[in-house]
């Protein structure tokens, strides 16, 4: 009787350690600019300043947008797929069996061009065109039932 407790007790003990040293995955990417400083906004959330880390659960293509002084916005789809590891049928495996952490950590880095001003000729030619634009009269809308049917 006692060897059985004794049994039943290491049995638990095997389950306890293998939950308490079950795997694990941590994910993280880092968003570098060259120049260094750009605002980084990732799915319509601001992240920081590049270089700007983020860690993430899920594995799918991110809309990143860099922002900085004196340099074009620069908007990019960025595909972020699950490596060979940590797919459909393996998951399960690795965030729960695999003794060990798993890190997928991926860096990105994007170079950024400096903005261009037209020539003063372009944009005083532009600034006429849109007062001239501005003087003249809108056609009137017709109102009402006939208006909207377009009669």
């Amino acid at each position: 009787m006692g060897d059985r407790r004794a049994v039943r007790i290491g049995m638990a003990s095997i389950v306890v350690v293998a939950c308490a040293a079950s795997g694990c995955v941590e994910r993280r990417f880092t968003i570098r600019s060259d120049p260094p400083g750009a605002l980084v906004i990732v799915n319509g959330q601001e992240i920081g300043t590049a270089p700007a880390s983020a860690s993430y659960t899920y594995y799918h293509d991110r809309d990143i947008t860099l922002i900085l002084d004196g340099y074009t916005t620069k908007r990019i789809q960025q595909p972020m797929n699950a490596p060979w590891w940590d797919n459909l049928m393996t998951e399960f495996f690795t965030e729960n069996l695999v003794p060990v952490t798993l890190r997928d950590e991926r860096e990105f880095v994007y170079k950024l061009e400096p903005t261009t001003l037209p020539p003063t000729n372009e944009l005083l030619s532009r600034g006429e065109q849109l007062r001239e634009e501005a003087k003249s009269i809108p056609p009137k809308r017709r109102k009402g039932l006939l208006g909207f049917l377009g009669m």
